[in-house]
């Protein structure tokens, strides 16, 4: 693993495949009686976000707790940020404290590559989403749910998405989830489409390394995951679409639509939801549906990125019950 986690196209095939091997390890720590490993004890894990967010700030919260570092939450609001302090000073302040990890959400593009490589901090740097750019944490977590529902919960470790069909839906201009997952399932081997309005598709897609579609009925019989994007009404300036009724009416999923996939073929949503608009109840609240699971998925995934930055590259989890009953024990 290298120094920090930016963007989900500096992982190699290797390094995803890691990743999704020691987050498995990670989530068998979530079946034991006490939930925590001693492995980060002493570190500490700064959540620095200066956008709003519920599951990524509570998911690397839960992960670094269970790995028994320290937690320091950072808010934007109500802190000296809103009165116009800079990122500059504020990673300063952090790294007098002794931050040993920094995990950042930004609203501008390229926030977390300036923190990680501008000499401010020593700390590892983890990028929770910046702007329109990159959430690499959040492909990782669902390709996790890709491999443990379409290989197999321990079939699939080692093992890539060489050969599966994913189909990510929606307003992929605005959304970081969407880079971040083209990036990293193209490098674990799957085929990848997209298919949205042509509004809301990104100039230069064409050198993005997959495929796009503008009807998702051509698409959804061949497809082995379909991941709907939330259509974030808060980072639109324009009119992308006319009506929300005819957005929903061509690129959302009903369950007319969801028959149309493969029995195997599973639904996927990295949430909030907007229901009614690009997922309806019936489908979000079907057996076929992963969001859930993927908030789970998102705990193990994360300690296993925190570990493997700051842990060192020992096992993860020792698998001996003397072993076991003495972790649980400190």
């Amino acid at each position: 693993m290298k120094r920090h986690l930016i963007s989900a196209a500096d992982l190699t095939r290797d390094d995803a495949v890691l990743i999704l091997d020691t987050a498995e390890e990670m989530a068998r720590v979530a079946d034991r009686p006490i939930k925590k490993l001693p492995t980060l004890r002493g570190l500490t894990v700064v959540n620095l976000f200066f956008e709003d967010s519920t599951r990524t700030r509570i998911s690397f919260e839960a992960a670094a707790k269970r790995l028994s570092a320290d937690v320091i939450n950072f808010s934007a609001k109500g802190s000296s940020v809103s009165k116009g302090e800079s990122l500059k000073d504020t990673a300063l302040t952090l790294e007098a404290m002794g931050a040993d990890a920094v995990v950042i959400r930004h609203h501008a593009s390229g926030a977390p590559y300036r923190l990680a490589t501008s000499g401010w901090i020593d700390s590892a740097v983890v990028n929770a989403g910046d702007g329109t750019h990159e959430h690499p944490t959040q492909a990782l977590l669902d390709a996790f749910t890709m491999r443990r529902r379409l290989v197999g919960r321990d079939a699939g470790l080692g093992k890539d998405l060489s050969g599966r069909r994913i189909t990510i839906v929606g307003d992929i201009l605005h959304s970081r989830v969407a880079r971040s997952n083209v990036h990293l399932l193209h490098t674990l081997g799957a085929q990848v489409t997209l298919v949205a309005p042509p509004t809301l598709v990104p100039i230069g897609v064409e050198s993005w390394p997959c495929e796009v579609s503008y009807s998702l009925d051509d698409v959804l019989p061949k497809s082995d995951a379909v991941m709907m994007l939330r259509v974030q009404r808060e980072r639109m300036n324009a009119a992308f679409f006319p009506t929300e009724r005819e957005y929903s009416r061509r690129y959302g999923l009903d369950g007319d639509r969801m028959a149309k996939m493969p029995e195997h073929a599973i639904v996927m949503h990295p949430g909030p939801m907007n229901r009614g608009m690009e997922i309806t109840a019936q489908v979000a609240d079907s057996d076929r549906c992963t969001a859930v699971e993927q908030v789970a998925n998102g705990v193990s995934t994360r300690m296993a990125v925190l570990y493997l930055l700051l842990g060192g590259s020992e096992p993860a989890v020792t698998t001996t019950p003397a072993a076991t009953r003495t972790e649980e024990s400190k």
